[in-house]
């Protein structure tokens, strides 16, 4: 159990889940005519050239269009992993029962991926053998990765890292403010005060095994007994280019085999960074989207020449989705005047959740109801597409309420919606996340390739916390209490011999 003094003034269990045509010549005949021949042989005759010349064409019509079907199927964009080996991986699937050995590693290692904000279906965007290869051969949510709300960067992340939901790991937004010390945590917050919870990096040295980290939110925190170690824990710096980042971790594998990590994370701020400015369906993402694809090779590669590539366990994941907004989708907080004035000094973030903490003497439970009363009378321009809830009265699905750093009051803004303080003229399209996560277009995705994922395996979508207790079973080692089911590995791993 997290310590209830740094989530929640009062004792809050962790819950767990636990089960949720040419034409022939004449040359080509047998035979040549006779002129002297009797009108019915002619006529015989006649019948055998049409029928010989009719099969000679048909011949040459399926050759043509074999020869066409071998170059269109070899020139597939999953040429290389999908139309021989998703076959044989489809197959393989079913008949495979224990993960396959290692061959070169004497331990199992996991190698965690994070591409920011890759909404489910950008896969689909573009030609992504890499990506393809990693499919075919491995696990995937067929329907997408369930992200924890509020979707998120940095509660997802540090979700997918402790098990816990925010409410319990403590990071339960991008900022906020500690309504005890009245303290803002921001994205450059590293004081371990803010960063509940066990992330696995803390937990892989605890057990005395090494680990490694190439951006994560929550990695250069000095927590436990992890201390952010030089040249194995990389500080967040966002002009790094990517291929270098790639090129780190594969150097890891040149490590003596005993001091190779044995579980490492790999941070991509792509396709999130175009996807706020332009909306998930411009080229700029179809563009980036395929950059991530080119990565996933330049690193497959790396594996595979220093022989450990089927010997690694590769989890793909993103954080959350993305949806395009626009300027006719804005609800603003000011047209709530005629029944309650909200100043901006009681919101502590606008959207895509609204958040908002009444001052003393201002019961959170008056102003839901008056901005309902407002935001229902059809007054109100978009209205309709938000909700306030006092936040212990928000959908339990949610999770969001067992922590006073979760503002009283919590605005629900239905899919591509936006609320702002006031009417500006300021005009914009671009894309956000951070909506309820049962929204599809929140959806990330999650693929794993490694021993002991079955190849060419689909399983339902699943919430990210359950990662942490996939990666501590492969790596056979204890996890911290987290709110993921223990059971759950069970559903998505083969298990060992």
């Amino acid at each position: 159990m997290v310590s209830d003094a740094l989530i929640s003034t009062k004792p809050t269990p962790i819950p767990t889940q636990e089960e949720d045509s040419p034409n022939p010549s004449s040359a080509l005949l047998p035979f040549s005519t006779d002129s002297s021949s009797s009108p019915c042989q002619t006529q015989k005759r006649t019948t055998t050239v049409v029928f010989i010349a009719l099969l000679v064409v048909t011949s040459i019509a399926l050759s043509a269009a074999s020869a066409f079907a071998f170059l269109f199927f070899s020139h597939s964009p999953y040429s290389s992993s999908s139309s021989q080996s998703s076959k044989s991986s489809a197959s393989a699937a079913h008949v495979e029962s224990i993960a396959r050995p290692l061959t070169k590693l004497n331990h199992p290692v996991v190698l965690l991926i994070s591409s920011d904000g890759f909404r489910f279906g950008y896969q689909f965007k573009t030609s992504t053998p890499n990506i393809g290869r990693l499919i075919a051969n491995g696990t995937e949510a067929e329907r997408g990765l369930i992200p924890v709300f509020p979707t998120l960067t940095f509660p997802n992340h540090y979700s997918i890292v402790t098990g816990l939901y925010p409410a319990y790991h403590g990071i339960i937004n991008n900022h906020f403010v500690d309504p005890v010390t009245g303290q803002t945590f921001t994205m450059a917050s590293h004081e371990p005060k803010w960063w509940l919870g066990e992330p696995l990096w803390e937990t892989v040295v605890n057990h005395g095994l090494k680990a490694a980290t190439y951006f994560w939110p929550g990695s250069e925190v000095k927590k436990g007994s992890w201390d952010c170690p030089k040249g194995l824990c990389m500080y967040y710096n966002g002009s790094v280019p990517f291929d270098e980042r790639v090129d780190t971790v594969l150097s890891y594998f040149d490590l003596p085999i005993d001091e190779i990590p044995v579980f490492m994370t790999l941070y991509f701020e792509d396709p999130d960074h175009q996807g706020h400015k332009v909306g998930p369906d411009d080229l700029e993402i179809t563009e980036a989207v395929a950059n991530i694809d080119r990565l996933i090779g330049r690193l497959i590669q790396g594996l595979e020449q220093r022989g450990v590539f089927e010997d690694v366990s590769i989890i793909m994941v993103g954080d959350h989705g993305m949806v395009g907004t626009c300027d006719k989708k804005l609800i603003f907080l000011d047209d709530l005047a005629h029944w309650i004035e909200i100043p901006g000094s009681w919101v502590q973030s606008y959207t895509p959740l609204l958040a908002i903490h009444p001052p003393p003497g201002v019961a959170p439970s008056d102003v839901v109801t008056k901005m309902n009363e407002g935001l229902g009378s059809g007054k109100v321009e978009n209205g309709k597409h938000l909700k306030a809830y006092l936040k212990e009265e928000l959908p339990s699905r949610l999770h969001y309420f067992a922590s006073d750093r979760i503002p009283p009051v919590i605005g629900l803004i239905e899919e591509g919606f936006k609320v702002e303080q006031k009417r500006t003229n300021r005009r914009e399209c671009g894309g956000a996340h951070g909506y309820d996560n049962a929204v599809f277009s929140m959806r990330t995705i999650f693929i794993g390739h490694g021993p002991q994922f079955a190849r060419g395996q689909k399983v339902p979508s699943f919430e990210n916390i359950h990662i942490y207790n996939t990666i501590t079973s492969i790596l056979n080692i204890k996890g911290a209490p987290n709110n993921g089911s223990s059971s759950f590995p069970s559903t998505i791993l083969l298990p060992n011999p």
